[in-house]
Protein backbone atom coordinates (compact mmCIF):
# COMPACT_ATOMS: atom_id res chain seq x y z
CA UNK A 1 0.00 0.00 0.00
CA UNK A 2 1.40 3.41 -0.97
CA UNK A 3 2.23 5.86 1.84
CA UNK A 4 0.41 9.19 2.16
CA UNK A 5 1.91 11.86 -0.02
CA UNK A 6 3.40 9.53 -2.56
CA UNK A 7 2.22 9.64 -6.18
CA UNK A 8 1.80 6.93 -8.75
CA UNK A 9 3.00 7.68 -12.26
CA UNK A 10 1.04 6.19 -15.13
CA UNK A 11 2.61 6.24 -18.55
CA UNK A 12 0.57 5.50 -21.67
CA UNK A 13 2.58 4.40 -24.66
CA UNK A 14 1.36 3.34 -28.12
CA UNK A 15 1.42 -0.34 -28.95
CA UNK A 16 4.17 -1.55 -31.23
CA UNK A 17 4.50 -4.24 -33.84
CA UNK A 18 1.84 -6.40 -35.43
CA UNK A 19 -1.26 -7.01 -33.31
CA UNK A 20 -4.57 -8.76 -33.63
CA UNK A 21 -7.99 -7.18 -33.76
CA UNK A 22 -9.47 -6.17 -30.40
CA UNK A 23 -12.89 -7.77 -30.82
CA UNK A 24 -13.96 -6.77 -27.29
CA UNK A 25 -13.34 -3.09 -28.01
CA UNK A 26 -15.22 -3.30 -31.31
CA UNK A 27 -18.17 -4.86 -29.51
CA UNK A 28 -18.21 -1.97 -27.01
CA UNK A 29 -18.41 0.45 -29.94
CA UNK A 30 -21.02 -1.56 -31.86
CA UNK A 31 -23.54 1.29 -31.65
CA UNK A 32 -21.03 3.57 -33.36
CA UNK A 33 -20.69 1.08 -36.23
CA UNK A 34 -24.48 1.03 -36.53
CA UNK A 35 -24.61 4.85 -36.51
CA UNK A 36 -21.95 5.11 -39.22
CA UNK A 37 -23.76 2.56 -41.36
CA UNK A 38 -27.01 4.51 -41.33
CA UNK A 39 -25.14 7.79 -41.76
CA UNK A 40 -23.63 6.49 -44.99
CA UNK A 41 -27.03 5.24 -46.19
CA UNK A 42 -28.72 8.58 -45.50
CA UNK A 43 -25.94 10.66 -47.04
CA UNK A 44 -25.90 8.53 -50.19
CA UNK A 45 -29.58 9.04 -50.96
CA UNK A 46 -30.09 12.50 -49.49
CA UNK A 47 -31.83 14.91 -51.88
CA UNK A 48 -32.31 12.28 -54.58
CA UNK A 49 -35.50 11.66 -56.52
CA UNK A 50 -35.35 7.86 -56.44
CA UNK A 51 -33.76 7.48 -53.02
CA UNK A 52 -32.93 3.85 -52.28
CA UNK A 53 -34.27 3.01 -55.74
CA UNK A 54 -30.77 3.71 -57.05
CA UNK A 55 -29.65 0.53 -55.31
CA UNK A 56 -31.93 -1.38 -57.69
CA UNK A 57 -31.42 0.79 -60.77
CA UNK A 58 -27.64 0.39 -60.93
CA UNK A 59 -27.51 -3.44 -61.17
CA UNK A 60 -30.67 -3.44 -63.31
CA UNK A 61 -29.05 -1.17 -65.91
CA UNK A 62 -25.90 -3.28 -65.87
CA UNK A 63 -28.08 -6.35 -66.46
CA UNK A 64 -29.65 -4.71 -69.52
CA UNK A 65 -26.26 -3.67 -70.95
CA UNK A 66 -24.67 -7.10 -70.43
CA UNK A 67 -27.71 -8.94 -71.78
CA UNK A 68 -27.85 -6.82 -74.95
CA UNK A 69 -24.15 -6.58 -75.77
CA UNK A 70 -22.84 -9.90 -74.46
CA UNK A 71 -25.93 -12.06 -74.84
CA UNK A 72 -27.69 -10.79 -77.95
CA UNK A 73 -24.79 -9.33 -79.92
CA UNK A 74 -21.72 -11.31 -78.77
CA UNK A 75 -23.69 -14.57 -78.22
CA UNK A 76 -21.91 -15.30 -74.91
CA UNK A 77 -23.51 -18.45 -73.42
CA UNK A 78 -25.79 -17.57 -70.52
CA UNK A 79 -25.56 -13.81 -71.04
CA UNK A 80 -28.85 -13.75 -72.97
CA UNK A 81 -30.77 -14.75 -69.82
CA UNK A 82 -31.55 -11.60 -67.76
CA UNK A 83 -32.13 -13.46 -64.49
CA UNK A 84 -28.85 -15.36 -64.87
CA UNK A 85 -27.01 -12.09 -65.51
CA UNK A 86 -28.70 -10.26 -62.63
CA UNK A 87 -27.90 -13.12 -60.24
CA UNK A 88 -24.23 -12.50 -61.04
CA UNK A 89 -24.32 -8.71 -61.03
CA UNK A 90 -26.14 -8.45 -57.69
CA UNK A 91 -23.44 -10.06 -55.49
CA UNK A 92 -20.71 -8.37 -57.52
CA UNK A 93 -22.30 -4.94 -57.00
CA UNK A 94 -22.48 -5.65 -53.28
CA UNK A 95 -18.79 -6.53 -53.16
CA UNK A 96 -17.65 -3.64 -55.37
CA UNK A 97 -19.73 -1.04 -53.52
CA UNK A 98 -18.63 -2.28 -50.10
CA UNK A 99 -14.96 -2.43 -51.10
CA UNK A 100 -14.92 1.03 -52.71
CA UNK A 101 -16.85 2.72 -49.90
CA UNK A 102 -14.70 1.10 -47.23
CA UNK A 103 -11.54 2.02 -49.12
CA UNK A 104 -12.48 5.71 -49.13
CA UNK A 105 -14.15 5.76 -45.71
CA UNK A 106 -11.22 7.02 -43.65
CA UNK A 107 -10.63 9.97 -45.98
CA UNK A 108 -14.28 11.00 -45.87
CA UNK A 109 -14.33 10.69 -42.04
CA UNK A 110 -11.17 12.74 -41.56
CA UNK A 111 -12.68 15.29 -39.15
CA UNK A 112 -14.16 12.62 -36.91
CA UNK A 113 -10.95 10.58 -36.77
CA UNK A 114 -8.77 13.53 -35.80
CA UNK A 115 -11.05 14.75 -32.99
CA UNK A 116 -11.99 11.76 -30.81
CA UNK A 117 -10.77 8.26 -30.10
CA UNK A 118 -12.64 5.17 -31.20
CA UNK A 119 -11.54 1.98 -32.94
CA UNK A 120 -10.83 3.16 -36.49
CA UNK A 121 -12.02 -0.16 -37.87
CA UNK A 122 -15.56 1.00 -37.11
CA UNK A 123 -15.39 3.38 -40.10
CA UNK A 124 -14.82 0.80 -42.91
CA UNK A 125 -17.15 -1.66 -41.15
CA UNK A 126 -19.91 0.95 -41.23
CA UNK A 127 -19.29 1.48 -44.95
CA UNK A 128 -19.63 -2.25 -45.61
CA UNK A 129 -22.81 -2.32 -43.52
CA UNK A 130 -24.31 0.41 -45.72
CA UNK A 131 -23.60 -1.75 -48.78
CA UNK A 132 -25.51 -4.59 -47.12
CA UNK A 133 -28.60 -2.36 -47.03
CA UNK A 134 -28.21 -1.66 -50.76
CA UNK A 135 -27.85 -5.38 -51.42
CA UNK A 136 -31.07 -6.20 -49.56
CA UNK A 137 -32.98 -3.50 -51.45
CA UNK A 138 -31.64 -4.66 -54.83
CA UNK A 139 -32.52 -8.28 -53.96
CA UNK A 140 -36.20 -7.38 -54.20
CA UNK A 141 -35.91 -7.24 -58.01
CA UNK A 142 -34.20 -10.63 -58.10
CA UNK A 143 -36.95 -12.19 -55.99
CA UNK A 144 -39.56 -10.68 -58.29
CA UNK A 145 -37.81 -12.04 -61.39
CA UNK A 146 -37.58 -15.50 -59.85
CA UNK A 147 -41.27 -15.51 -58.96
CA UNK A 148 -42.19 -14.32 -62.45
CA UNK A 149 -40.03 -17.02 -64.04
CA UNK A 150 -41.26 -19.69 -61.63
CA UNK A 151 -37.79 -20.56 -60.29
CA UNK A 152 -37.84 -22.90 -57.29
CA UNK A 153 -34.49 -22.93 -55.48
CA UNK A 154 -34.95 -25.97 -53.24
CA UNK A 155 -32.79 -26.82 -50.23
CA UNK A 156 -29.71 -25.27 -51.83
CA UNK A 157 -31.16 -21.86 -50.97
CA UNK A 158 -29.71 -22.19 -47.46
CA UNK A 159 -26.23 -21.70 -48.97
CA UNK A 160 -27.07 -18.24 -50.33
CA UNK A 161 -26.82 -16.34 -47.01
CA UNK A 162 -23.55 -18.15 -46.26
CA UNK A 163 -22.11 -17.11 -49.62
CA UNK A 164 -23.24 -13.51 -49.06
CA UNK A 165 -21.46 -13.47 -45.69
CA UNK A 166 -18.24 -14.70 -47.33
CA UNK A 167 -18.54 -12.00 -50.00
CA UNK A 168 -18.98 -9.46 -47.22
CA UNK A 169 -15.83 -10.75 -45.51
CA UNK A 170 -13.95 -10.38 -48.80
CA UNK A 171 -15.16 -6.77 -49.02
CA UNK A 172 -14.06 -6.11 -45.44
CA UNK A 173 -10.61 -7.55 -46.11
CA UNK A 174 -10.03 -5.59 -49.31
CA UNK A 175 -11.78 -2.47 -48.00
CA UNK A 176 -9.77 -2.21 -44.79
CA UNK A 177 -6.52 -2.81 -46.68
CA UNK A 178 -7.35 -0.12 -49.24
CA UNK A 179 -8.55 2.26 -46.51
CA UNK A 180 -5.23 2.05 -44.70
CA UNK A 181 -3.25 2.38 -47.94
CA UNK A 182 -5.35 5.35 -49.10
CA UNK A 183 -4.54 7.29 -45.94
CA UNK A 184 -0.80 6.72 -46.39
CA UNK A 185 -0.75 7.00 -50.19
CA UNK A 186 -3.50 9.19 -51.63
CA UNK A 187 -2.83 7.72 -55.08
CA UNK A 188 -4.98 4.76 -54.08
CA UNK A 189 -8.05 6.96 -54.42
CA UNK A 190 -7.50 6.65 -58.17
CA UNK A 191 -6.47 3.00 -58.00
CA UNK A 192 -9.75 1.86 -56.41
CA UNK A 193 -12.03 2.71 -59.42
CA UNK A 194 -9.56 1.11 -61.84
CA UNK A 195 -9.27 -1.99 -59.65
CA UNK A 196 -13.06 -2.26 -59.46
CA UNK A 197 -13.51 -2.06 -63.23
CA UNK A 198 -10.73 -4.54 -63.95
CA UNK A 199 -12.06 -6.98 -61.36
CA UNK A 200 -15.55 -6.71 -62.86
CA UNK A 201 -14.46 -8.05 -66.25
CA UNK A 202 -12.33 -10.72 -64.59
CA UNK A 203 -15.39 -12.00 -62.70
CA UNK A 204 -18.06 -14.23 -64.30
CA UNK A 205 -20.99 -11.91 -63.69
CA UNK A 206 -22.56 -12.48 -67.12
CA UNK A 207 -21.08 -15.87 -68.03
CA UNK A 208 -20.38 -19.21 -66.42
CA UNK A 209 -17.51 -19.53 -63.95
CA UNK A 210 -15.81 -22.29 -65.95
CA UNK A 211 -16.71 -22.10 -69.66
CA UNK A 212 -16.89 -25.41 -71.47
CA UNK A 213 -13.53 -26.30 -72.99
CA UNK A 214 -11.59 -23.64 -71.09
CA UNK A 215 -7.83 -24.09 -71.15
CA UNK A 216 -5.94 -24.91 -67.93
CA UNK A 217 -4.50 -21.39 -67.60
CA UNK A 218 -7.99 -19.88 -67.92
CA UNK A 219 -9.23 -22.24 -65.22
CA UNK A 220 -6.28 -21.20 -63.07
CA UNK A 221 -7.19 -17.53 -63.45
CA UNK A 222 -10.78 -18.30 -62.51
CA UNK A 223 -9.67 -20.22 -59.43
CA UNK A 224 -7.40 -17.32 -58.40
CA UNK A 225 -10.37 -14.95 -58.37
CA UNK A 226 -12.42 -15.68 -55.21
CA UNK A 227 -15.45 -13.88 -56.62
CA UNK A 228 -15.69 -16.50 -59.39
CA UNK A 229 -16.46 -19.35 -57.01
CA UNK A 230 -18.65 -17.21 -54.76
CA UNK A 231 -20.86 -15.95 -57.60
CA UNK A 232 -21.09 -19.46 -59.06
CA UNK A 233 -22.19 -20.76 -55.64
CA UNK A 234 -24.65 -17.87 -55.27
CA UNK A 235 -26.28 -18.77 -58.58
CA UNK A 236 -26.30 -22.48 -57.79
CA UNK A 237 -28.04 -21.82 -54.49
CA UNK A 238 -30.69 -19.66 -56.14
CA UNK A 239 -31.44 -21.90 -59.10
CA UNK A 240 -31.18 -25.25 -57.32
CA UNK A 241 -28.19 -26.36 -59.37
CA UNK A 242 -25.22 -28.51 -58.36
CA UNK A 243 -23.12 -26.60 -55.84
CA UNK A 244 -19.51 -26.05 -57.05
CA UNK A 245 -17.98 -27.15 -53.76
CA UNK A 246 -14.42 -27.09 -55.10
CA UNK A 247 -14.67 -23.51 -56.32
CA UNK A 248 -16.49 -22.46 -53.16
CA UNK A 249 -13.87 -24.03 -50.88
CA UNK A 250 -10.93 -22.44 -52.71
CA UNK A 251 -12.70 -19.08 -52.86
CA UNK A 252 -13.47 -19.16 -49.13
CA UNK A 253 -9.84 -20.00 -48.33
CA UNK A 254 -8.64 -17.05 -50.45
CA UNK A 255 -11.15 -14.76 -48.75
CA UNK A 256 -9.86 -15.78 -45.32
CA UNK A 257 -6.32 -14.92 -46.42
CA UNK A 258 -7.46 -11.54 -47.80
CA UNK A 259 -9.46 -10.82 -44.64
CA UNK A 260 -6.60 -11.70 -42.31
CA UNK A 261 -4.09 -9.68 -44.35
CA UNK A 262 -6.34 -6.63 -44.59
CA UNK A 263 -7.26 -6.58 -40.90
CA UNK A 264 -3.71 -7.19 -39.69
CA UNK A 265 -2.27 -4.41 -41.85
CA UNK A 266 -5.03 -2.03 -40.79
CA UNK A 267 -4.37 -2.83 -37.14
CA UNK A 268 -0.64 -2.36 -37.70
CA UNK A 269 -1.07 1.24 -38.90
CA UNK A 270 -4.22 2.12 -36.92
CA UNK A 271 -2.43 4.08 -34.19
CA UNK A 272 -0.88 6.47 -36.75
CA UNK A 273 -4.00 7.07 -38.86
CA UNK A 274 -5.10 10.17 -36.96
CA UNK A 275 -1.69 11.76 -37.51
CA UNK A 276 -1.52 11.29 -41.28
CA UNK A 277 -5.16 11.32 -42.43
Amino acid sequence: MAEYGTSVRTEIVPSRGWQGIDAHELWRFRELVYFMMWRDVKVRYKQTLLGAGWAVLQPALMMVVFTVFLGVMAKVPGANDPIFVYAGILPWTFFATAMANAGNSLITSERLITKIYFPRLAVPLGAVGAAVVDFLVASVLLVGMMLWRGVRPGMSLIMVPIVVVVIGLAAIGMGTLLAALTVAYRDFRYVIPFLTQFWLFATPTAYSALPVGASPWVQGLVMANPLSGLIAAFRAGLFGEHMPWGLLASATALVMVILAGGLLYFRHVEDSLADIV
